[in-house]
Protein backbone atom coordinates (compact mmCIF):
# COMPACT_ATOMS: atom_id res chain seq x y z
CA UNK A 1 0.00 0.00 0.00
CA UNK A 2 2.83 2.57 1.16
CA UNK A 3 4.82 1.92 -2.57
CA UNK A 4 1.63 2.14 -4.39
CA UNK A 5 1.03 5.80 -2.13
CA UNK A 6 4.77 6.41 -3.41
CA UNK A 7 3.74 6.16 -7.30
CA UNK A 8 6.62 4.42 -7.52
CA UNK A 9 5.99 3.06 -11.24
CA UNK A 10 5.66 6.79 -12.60
CA UNK A 11 9.11 7.38 -10.57
CA UNK A 12 11.18 4.12 -12.10
CA UNK A 13 9.81 5.79 -15.54
CA UNK A 14 11.00 9.03 -14.77
CA UNK A 15 14.09 8.06 -13.58
CA UNK A 16 14.47 5.82 -16.99
CA UNK A 17 13.96 8.87 -18.75
CA UNK A 18 16.29 11.08 -17.12
CA UNK A 19 18.95 7.93 -16.87
CA UNK A 20 18.84 7.57 -20.71
CA UNK A 21 19.23 11.60 -21.55
CA UNK A 22 22.07 11.92 -19.01
CA UNK A 23 24.36 8.96 -18.91
CA UNK A 24 26.76 10.07 -21.60
CA UNK A 25 27.50 13.51 -20.15
CA UNK A 26 29.65 13.06 -16.93
CA UNK A 27 31.16 10.63 -14.54
CA UNK A 28 29.64 12.29 -11.72
CA UNK A 29 26.00 12.31 -12.95
CA UNK A 30 26.32 8.65 -14.09
CA UNK A 31 27.42 7.60 -10.52
CA UNK A 32 24.28 9.47 -9.20
CA UNK A 33 22.01 7.47 -11.79
CA UNK A 34 24.00 4.10 -10.62
CA UNK A 35 23.03 4.49 -7.01
CA UNK A 36 19.58 5.57 -7.85
CA UNK A 37 19.52 2.47 -10.05
CA UNK A 38 20.66 0.36 -7.58
CA UNK A 39 18.58 1.45 -4.90
CA UNK A 40 15.48 0.66 -7.35
CA UNK A 41 16.73 -2.79 -8.14
CA UNK A 42 17.43 -3.18 -3.98
CA UNK A 43 13.58 -2.01 -3.51
CA UNK A 44 11.86 -3.82 -6.89
CA UNK A 45 13.89 -7.04 -5.06
CA UNK A 46 11.50 -6.99 -2.26
CA UNK A 47 9.03 -6.28 -3.91
CA UNK A 48 9.31 -9.39 -6.60
CA UNK A 49 6.14 -11.19 -5.83
CA UNK A 50 3.48 -8.22 -6.28
CA UNK A 51 2.05 -6.40 -8.76
CA UNK A 52 4.88 -3.89 -9.23
CA UNK A 53 6.50 -6.95 -10.92
CA UNK A 54 5.19 -5.92 -14.12
CA UNK A 55 6.91 -1.98 -14.14
CA UNK A 56 10.38 -3.96 -13.98
CA UNK A 57 12.14 -2.03 -16.89
CA UNK A 58 15.01 -0.68 -14.29
CA UNK A 59 18.35 0.33 -16.35
CA UNK A 60 20.51 -2.98 -15.77
CA UNK A 61 24.11 -2.24 -14.82
CA UNK A 62 24.94 -5.33 -14.21
CA UNK A 63 26.33 -5.28 -18.12
CA UNK A 64 29.59 -5.53 -17.46
CA UNK A 65 29.63 -7.98 -15.02
CA UNK A 66 27.24 -10.53 -17.64
CA UNK A 67 30.30 -9.50 -20.37
CA UNK A 68 33.05 -10.80 -18.10
CA UNK A 69 31.36 -14.25 -18.36
CA UNK A 70 30.76 -14.69 -22.14
CA UNK A 71 33.15 -14.45 -24.83
CA UNK A 72 32.24 -13.27 -27.81
CA UNK A 73 33.24 -15.21 -31.32
CA UNK A 74 32.48 -13.99 -34.72
CA UNK A 75 32.55 -16.29 -37.02
CA UNK A 76 31.76 -16.74 -41.17
CA UNK A 77 29.92 -19.10 -43.06
CA UNK A 78 32.66 -21.86 -43.85
CA UNK A 79 35.71 -22.65 -41.53
CA UNK A 80 37.18 -24.46 -38.25
CA UNK A 81 35.09 -21.64 -36.00
CA UNK A 82 31.91 -23.32 -37.78
CA UNK A 83 32.40 -26.66 -36.94
CA UNK A 84 33.48 -25.42 -33.73
CA UNK A 85 30.12 -23.78 -33.03
CA UNK A 86 28.02 -26.64 -34.52
CA UNK A 87 29.40 -29.27 -32.15
CA UNK A 88 29.00 -27.03 -29.04
CA UNK A 89 32.71 -28.20 -28.91
CA UNK A 90 33.58 -24.97 -27.11
CA UNK A 91 30.70 -24.53 -25.07
CA UNK A 92 31.57 -27.79 -23.55
CA UNK A 93 34.76 -26.50 -22.69
CA UNK A 94 33.57 -23.12 -20.68
CA UNK A 95 31.23 -24.28 -18.99
CA UNK A 96 32.48 -25.47 -15.95
CA UNK A 97 34.17 -21.90 -15.58
CA UNK A 98 30.43 -20.52 -15.63
CA UNK A 99 31.25 -18.90 -19.06
CA UNK A 100 28.80 -19.21 -21.99
CA UNK A 101 29.57 -18.49 -25.77
CA UNK A 102 28.22 -15.58 -27.57
CA UNK A 103 27.99 -16.37 -31.45
CA UNK A 104 27.49 -14.05 -34.27
CA UNK A 105 27.71 -14.65 -38.60
CA UNK A 106 29.42 -12.60 -40.62
CA UNK A 107 29.19 -12.23 -44.91
CA UNK A 108 32.93 -12.09 -44.68
CA UNK A 109 36.21 -10.85 -42.73
CA UNK A 110 35.77 -6.94 -43.18
CA UNK A 111 32.17 -6.93 -41.33
CA UNK A 112 33.35 -9.64 -38.82
CA UNK A 113 36.75 -6.96 -37.71
CA UNK A 114 34.60 -4.04 -38.32
CA UNK A 115 32.66 -5.76 -35.12
CA UNK A 116 35.66 -6.54 -33.50
CA UNK A 117 36.87 -3.00 -34.04
CA UNK A 118 33.52 -2.02 -32.36
CA UNK A 119 34.33 -4.13 -29.26
CA UNK A 120 31.20 -6.39 -30.17
CA UNK A 121 33.71 -9.25 -30.61
CA UNK A 122 36.59 -10.81 -28.61
CA UNK A 123 37.51 -13.51 -30.71
CA UNK A 124 37.35 -13.82 -34.80
CA UNK A 125 38.56 -14.93 -37.99
CA UNK A 126 39.05 -13.56 -41.91
CA UNK A 127 41.39 -14.00 -44.57
CA UNK A 128 45.07 -12.47 -45.06
CA UNK A 129 43.24 -8.86 -46.30
CA UNK A 130 40.44 -8.06 -44.14
CA UNK A 131 43.36 -7.69 -41.19
CA UNK A 132 45.49 -4.87 -43.32
CA UNK A 133 42.11 -2.62 -43.62
CA UNK A 134 41.13 -3.00 -40.19
CA UNK A 135 44.59 -1.83 -38.70
CA UNK A 136 44.77 0.75 -40.83
CA UNK A 137 41.41 1.76 -39.30
CA UNK A 138 43.20 1.73 -35.77
CA UNK A 139 41.23 -1.97 -34.91
CA UNK A 140 42.17 -3.59 -31.47
CA UNK A 141 43.31 -6.60 -33.12
CA UNK A 142 46.07 -8.94 -32.44
CA UNK A 143 47.07 -12.24 -34.80
CA UNK A 144 46.89 -14.87 -32.25
CA UNK A 145 47.47 -18.39 -35.20
CA UNK A 146 46.62 -19.09 -38.70
CA UNK A 147 45.83 -22.02 -40.90
CA UNK A 148 47.57 -23.27 -43.80
CA UNK A 149 47.78 -21.83 -47.20
CA UNK A 150 44.75 -22.86 -49.19
CA UNK A 151 45.20 -20.97 -52.75
CA UNK A 152 42.22 -23.96 -53.86
CA UNK A 153 39.97 -22.11 -51.87
CA UNK A 154 39.19 -18.45 -53.81
CA UNK A 155 39.58 -18.12 -57.89
CA UNK A 156 38.45 -15.57 -60.44
CA UNK A 157 35.04 -16.56 -62.31
CA UNK A 158 33.42 -15.84 -65.56
CA UNK A 159 30.32 -17.09 -67.00
CA UNK A 160 30.44 -20.48 -69.08
CA UNK A 161 29.88 -18.66 -72.43
CA UNK A 162 32.25 -15.96 -71.43
CA UNK A 163 34.56 -14.10 -74.16
CA UNK A 164 36.88 -13.86 -71.27
CA UNK A 165 39.74 -16.60 -71.51
CA UNK A 166 42.23 -15.36 -69.48
CA UNK A 167 43.11 -12.21 -67.10
CA UNK A 168 44.15 -9.75 -69.51
CA UNK A 169 40.89 -10.13 -71.00
CA UNK A 170 39.70 -8.00 -68.10
CA UNK A 171 41.12 -4.94 -68.77
CA UNK A 172 38.46 -2.80 -68.90
CA UNK A 173 35.90 -4.86 -67.30
CA UNK A 174 34.04 -4.93 -64.37
CA UNK A 175 34.76 -7.15 -61.80
CA UNK A 176 33.03 -7.98 -58.66
CA UNK A 177 34.70 -8.67 -55.01
CA UNK A 178 33.73 -7.39 -51.57
CA UNK A 179 36.29 -5.13 -50.48
CA UNK A 180 38.87 -5.53 -48.68
CA UNK A 181 38.26 -9.16 -48.73
CA UNK A 182 41.26 -11.80 -49.09
CA UNK A 183 39.84 -12.03 -52.53
CA UNK A 184 40.64 -8.36 -52.86
CA UNK A 185 44.58 -8.92 -53.04
CA UNK A 186 44.15 -12.26 -55.63
CA UNK A 187 43.11 -10.42 -58.05
CA UNK A 188 45.41 -7.43 -57.64
CA UNK A 189 48.61 -9.68 -57.96
CA UNK A 190 46.62 -11.70 -60.17
CA UNK A 191 46.47 -8.36 -62.82
CA UNK A 192 50.09 -7.46 -62.03
CA UNK A 193 51.08 -11.25 -62.78
CA UNK A 194 49.27 -10.47 -66.40
CA UNK A 195 50.73 -7.67 -67.12
CA UNK A 196 47.59 -4.92 -66.15
CA UNK A 197 47.32 -2.38 -63.39
CA UNK A 198 44.66 -2.61 -60.87
CA UNK A 199 43.30 0.52 -62.78
CA UNK A 200 43.19 -1.28 -65.32
CA UNK A 201 39.42 -2.84 -64.51
CA UNK A 202 36.41 -1.85 -63.13
CA UNK A 203 36.24 -2.98 -59.55
CA UNK A 204 32.52 -3.37 -58.07
CA UNK A 205 32.13 -3.66 -54.41
CA UNK A 206 29.31 -6.04 -53.34
CA UNK A 207 29.09 -8.72 -50.85
CA UNK A 208 29.01 -12.14 -51.68
CA UNK A 209 25.08 -12.54 -52.19
CA UNK A 210 24.95 -9.07 -54.54
CA UNK A 211 28.02 -10.47 -56.05
CA UNK A 212 26.41 -13.45 -57.04
CA UNK A 213 23.24 -11.98 -58.29
CA UNK A 214 24.92 -9.76 -60.33
CA UNK A 215 27.21 -11.97 -61.80
CA UNK A 216 24.14 -14.25 -62.83
CA UNK A 217 22.23 -11.47 -64.19
CA UNK A 218 25.63 -10.50 -65.96
CA UNK A 219 26.09 -7.06 -64.79
CA UNK A 220 29.57 -7.59 -64.04
CA UNK A 221 31.90 -9.47 -66.17
CA UNK A 222 33.67 -11.79 -63.72
CA UNK A 223 33.63 -12.26 -59.76
CA UNK A 224 36.74 -12.80 -57.35
CA UNK A 225 35.05 -14.88 -54.57
CA UNK A 226 36.41 -18.13 -51.99
CA UNK A 227 34.70 -20.74 -50.49
CA UNK A 228 32.48 -21.82 -49.94
CA UNK A 229 30.70 -19.25 -52.35
CA UNK A 230 33.16 -20.28 -54.81
CA UNK A 231 32.21 -23.62 -55.14
CA UNK A 232 28.37 -22.75 -54.35
CA UNK A 233 27.68 -20.72 -57.27
CA UNK A 234 30.01 -22.68 -59.80
CA UNK A 235 27.65 -25.49 -59.17
CA UNK A 236 24.48 -23.57 -60.01
CA UNK A 237 25.88 -21.39 -62.48
CA UNK A 238 28.59 -23.73 -64.29
CA UNK A 239 31.09 -21.12 -64.15
CA UNK A 240 34.45 -21.02 -65.33
CA UNK A 241 37.82 -20.65 -63.30
CA UNK A 242 39.85 -17.74 -64.66
CA UNK A 243 42.00 -18.45 -62.04
CA UNK A 244 42.43 -19.81 -58.55
CA UNK A 245 45.11 -18.39 -56.49
CA UNK A 246 47.68 -21.37 -56.91
CA UNK A 247 50.98 -19.86 -57.21
CA UNK A 248 49.23 -16.34 -56.88
CA UNK A 249 48.71 -15.83 -53.36
CA UNK A 250 48.63 -17.71 -50.28
CA UNK A 251 45.29 -17.07 -49.04
CA UNK A 252 45.87 -17.86 -45.09
CA UNK A 253 43.08 -17.97 -42.63
CA UNK A 254 43.79 -16.15 -39.50
CA UNK A 255 42.68 -16.10 -36.10
CA UNK A 256 42.22 -12.60 -34.62
CA UNK A 257 41.31 -11.73 -30.84
CA UNK A 258 40.78 -8.49 -29.53
CA UNK A 259 43.84 -6.94 -27.64
CA UNK A 260 41.88 -6.32 -24.41
CA UNK A 261 40.96 -9.75 -24.33
CA UNK A 262 43.93 -11.40 -25.11
CA UNK A 263 45.39 -9.57 -22.33
CA UNK A 264 43.00 -10.15 -19.74
CA UNK A 265 42.21 -13.55 -20.70
CA UNK A 266 44.94 -15.20 -22.25
CA UNK A 267 43.46 -18.79 -20.43
CA UNK A 268 40.04 -18.25 -22.35
CA UNK A 269 42.29 -17.43 -25.58
CA UNK A 270 44.14 -21.04 -25.28
CA UNK A 271 40.55 -22.26 -24.42
CA UNK A 272 39.19 -21.25 -27.45
CA UNK A 273 42.47 -22.25 -29.77
CA UNK A 274 42.36 -26.18 -28.25
CA UNK A 275 38.91 -26.02 -29.86
CA UNK A 276 39.95 -25.05 -32.68
CA UNK A 277 42.62 -27.57 -32.97
CA UNK A 278 41.37 -30.41 -31.78
CA UNK A 279 37.97 -29.31 -34.58
CA UNK A 280 40.76 -29.21 -37.58
CA UNK A 281 42.48 -32.62 -36.79
CA UNK A 282 38.73 -34.32 -36.60
CA UNK A 283 37.32 -32.88 -39.96
CA UNK A 284 40.48 -33.25 -41.80
CA UNK A 285 39.73 -36.83 -42.54
CA UNK A 286 35.85 -36.49 -42.10
CA UNK A 287 34.84 -33.76 -45.43
CA UNK A 288 31.18 -35.57 -45.65
CA UNK A 289 31.01 -35.49 -41.80
CA UNK A 290 31.65 -31.79 -41.90
CA UNK A 291 29.20 -31.13 -44.67
CA UNK A 292 26.54 -32.74 -43.19
CA UNK A 293 27.32 -31.43 -39.97
CA UNK A 294 27.38 -27.33 -41.73
CA UNK A 295 24.53 -27.94 -44.43
CA UNK A 296 21.35 -27.20 -42.91
CA UNK A 297 23.51 -24.64 -40.44
CA UNK A 298 24.34 -22.47 -43.57
CA UNK A 299 22.10 -23.19 -46.25
CA UNK A 300 24.19 -24.83 -48.77
CA UNK A 301 24.29 -28.08 -49.82
CA UNK A 302 26.18 -31.04 -48.57
CA UNK A 303 28.11 -32.53 -51.53
CA UNK A 304 28.79 -28.87 -52.49
CA UNK A 305 30.30 -28.11 -48.53
CA UNK A 306 32.20 -31.82 -49.02
CA UNK A 307 33.89 -30.70 -52.22
CA UNK A 308 34.78 -27.07 -50.13
CA UNK A 309 35.96 -29.44 -46.82
CA UNK A 310 38.20 -31.48 -49.19
CA UNK A 311 40.12 -28.80 -50.36
CA UNK A 312 40.45 -26.59 -47.45
CA UNK A 313 43.88 -26.68 -44.94
CA UNK A 314 43.68 -27.52 -41.68
CA UNK A 315 45.77 -27.11 -38.53
CA UNK A 316 46.44 -23.93 -36.04
CA UNK A 317 49.83 -22.83 -37.19
CA UNK A 318 51.81 -19.95 -35.35
CA UNK A 319 52.57 -16.35 -36.74
CA UNK A 320 55.92 -16.44 -37.77
CA UNK A 321 58.63 -13.83 -39.04
CA UNK A 322 57.42 -14.78 -42.86
CA UNK A 323 53.60 -14.67 -42.15
CA UNK A 324 54.42 -10.91 -41.10
CA UNK A 325 56.77 -10.89 -43.86
CA UNK A 326 53.59 -11.64 -46.18
CA UNK A 327 51.53 -9.86 -44.35
CA UNK A 328 53.59 -6.36 -44.39
CA UNK A 329 54.16 -6.81 -48.43
CA UNK A 330 50.03 -6.73 -48.83
CA UNK A 331 50.10 -3.95 -46.69
CA UNK A 332 52.99 -2.09 -48.34
CA UNK A 333 50.72 -3.05 -51.75
CA UNK A 334 47.45 -1.69 -50.84
CA UNK A 335 48.67 1.57 -49.44
CA UNK A 336 50.71 2.13 -52.65
CA UNK A 337 47.48 1.53 -54.47
CA UNK A 338 45.64 3.99 -51.97
CA UNK A 339 43.43 1.04 -50.65
CA UNK A 340 44.40 1.80 -46.60
CA UNK A 341 44.35 5.07 -46.08
CA UNK A 342 48.10 5.00 -44.49
CA UNK A 343 51.23 2.86 -44.10
CA UNK A 344 50.81 -0.10 -41.29
CA UNK A 345 53.59 -2.03 -39.10
CA UNK A 346 52.28 -5.70 -39.05
CA UNK A 347 54.26 -6.29 -36.52
CA UNK A 348 52.70 -3.94 -33.96
CA UNK A 349 49.55 -7.04 -33.73
CA UNK A 350 51.46 -9.90 -34.23
CA UNK A 351 53.60 -11.14 -31.67
CA UNK A 352 55.26 -13.75 -32.90
CA UNK A 353 57.10 -15.36 -29.98
CA UNK A 354 53.87 -15.25 -28.10
CA UNK A 355 51.96 -16.97 -30.84
CA UNK A 356 54.74 -19.78 -30.82
CA UNK A 357 54.39 -20.67 -27.09
CA UNK A 358 50.47 -20.87 -27.45
CA UNK A 359 50.81 -22.91 -31.08
CA UNK A 360 53.48 -25.20 -29.17
CA UNK A 361 51.44 -25.63 -25.70
CA UNK A 362 48.44 -26.84 -28.17
CA UNK A 363 50.10 -29.89 -28.91
CA UNK A 364 50.95 -31.29 -25.73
Amino acid sequence: MFLTQLKLPALIARLQSVFRRVKQRSTKTFALLFALGFSLNFILSACAGSSLAKYVAVPQFSIGLEKEKVVRIGHQKFGALSIVKARGDLEKRLEPLGITVRWSQFPAGPQLLEALNADRLDFGHAGETPPISAQAAGAPLLYVASEPPNPQGEAILVQKDSPIRNIADLKGKKVALNKGSNVHYLLVQALEKAGLKYTDIKPVFLPPADARAAFEQKEVDAWAIWDPYFAAAQQATGARILTNAQNIVANREFFFANQNFAKKYPDRLKVVLESINEVDKWAKSRPREVANILSPLIGIEAPILEEVAKRKTYGVQPITEEVVAYQQKLADTFHELKLIPKKIDVKKVANVEESKQLAQSLQR
